[in-house]
């Protein structure tokens, strides 16, 4: 049922954790389901140095999480904005339609932590 790039995020997650001095912080639930992703991030400039997240809910989201993690970390902000569904659920080896939305609450965390650093 899940490619074995999501397992192996969802047993051997990267980045987890909170950043005590983050640039951003933002937590994004889904109501429908009950996940939640919390998102932080580290800045040097423009550039995205360090990037922790922490979630609780099904499989899907904690995988796409820490796949967002590895996709953001070193780019910068407007990169990062770039981001999208596609390339989330391309890093997990792709997402059963049932849990499509595992990509967009990590999607909707990353966003809500950029319009924090971009509204400063």
């Amino acid at each position: 049922m899940y490619s074995a790039e999501l397992l192996d995020h969802f047993r051997n997650p990267r980045n987890v954790g909170d950043i005590a001095d983050a640039d951003a912080t933002a937590q994004i639930e889904n109501p429908g389901c009950g996940d939640v992703i919390r998102l932080s991030l580290k800045l040097d400039g423009s550039r995205i140095v360090d990037v922790r997240f922490k979630a609780k809910g099904c499989v899907p989201a904690m995988a796409c999480a820490s796949a967002l993690t590895q996709l953001v970390r070193g780019r910068t902000v407007q990169d990062a904005k770039l981001i999208g569904r596609e390339d989330v659920a391309s890093i997990v080896g792709g997402l059963p339609t049932a849990s499509a939305h595992a990509a967009q609450i990590a999607l909707d965390a990353l966003a809500a932590a950029l319009a924090q650093i971009t509204n400063k």
